[in-house]
Order: structure tokens, then sequence, then C-alpha cells
């Protein structure tokens, strides 16, 4: 299976705010630590609700967390 055309800079941010952990971030978001860990990898498209919910968690626009690498 194909991973999806999405990057994003969760691993970074989540340094960058603490070294703040998969499973706090899923806390704040509302999804599971693996679901986390899934989108960090590239393996899952997040929803749209869920994308915007982690780029609030780093006060970010949503372009800063995510970018679209397809054609």
């Amino acid at each position: 299976m194909a991973s999806p055309p999405i990057a994003n800079q969760i691993r970074t941010l989540r340094f960058m705010a603490g070294e703040m952990t998969q499973a706090d971030l899923g806390d704040r978001v509302g999804v599971t630590r693996q679901t986390i860990a899934a989108i960090e990898q590239g393996k899952y498209s997040p929803t749209l609700e869920t994308a915007f919910r982690i780029a609030r968690v780093f006060d970010k626009p949503l372009e800063d967390v995510f970018q679209w690498e397809g054609e």
C-alpha cells in the first residue's frame, strides 16, 4: 500500500515542545498514541479535524504541520 502524499513536522514539533510524547499529543487531540505514531510515520492520513487539532496543540497553522507532496 502506498503512503499518503502528506508529509508532516509532528516529530520535530513534539521535540520543540519539550519532547512531548506521542501519548501526550494523542491525549490532547483525542486519539491513541498508535494513531499519532502512524500519522507521524506517514502511514495514515489524519482526518481534517484531527489535523487541525494537532496544529492547534503546537499553535501553528495547518500548513506548518502538514505538507501536500502529491502532484
